[in-house]
């Protein structure tokens, strides 16, 4: 066997500092690729809470909605009976068919004098 020799050596040497370098970019890209995995996974469960939140949010919404729609119809109905009761109640208001003007505020015995003995 030959002696090796400075060439040999310095041959040795580059082919194991480029196997050590690709070793290490190897980890790199391994520690990087995970890295990247895990910040994939976490943006991923964000945003799937917030889309759940988000639906969350409609449902709720939607039930204040048909509530709301619930009472407008119930204060509408309150409404209609109401006038039907004002009405009716005007036909025999003796108030209202005094013939004294009312633009001040009427005193005890001036409402006294309209209505009916």
């Amino acid at each position: 066997l030959q002696a090796p020799t400075a060439c040999t050596l310095k041959t040795s040497e580059v082919f194991l500092a480029y196997v050590f370098q690709s070793h290490e970019e190897d980890d790199r890209k391994v520690r990087r690729r995970e890295k990247n995995r895990v910040a994939a996974q976490r943006s991923r469960k964000k945003q799937t809470q917030k889309a759940d939140k988000l639906h969350e949010e409609y449902e709720s919404l939607e039930q204040e909605n048909t509530s709301l729609k619930r009472e407008i119809g119930k204060l509408t109905d309150e409404m209609k009976h109401l006038s039907e009761v004002l009405k009716d109640h005007e036909k025999i208001c003796p108030l209202l068919h005094c013939t004294m003007n009312f633009v001040t505020v009427p005193r005890p015995d001036a409402l006294a004098s309209c209505l009916p003995r």
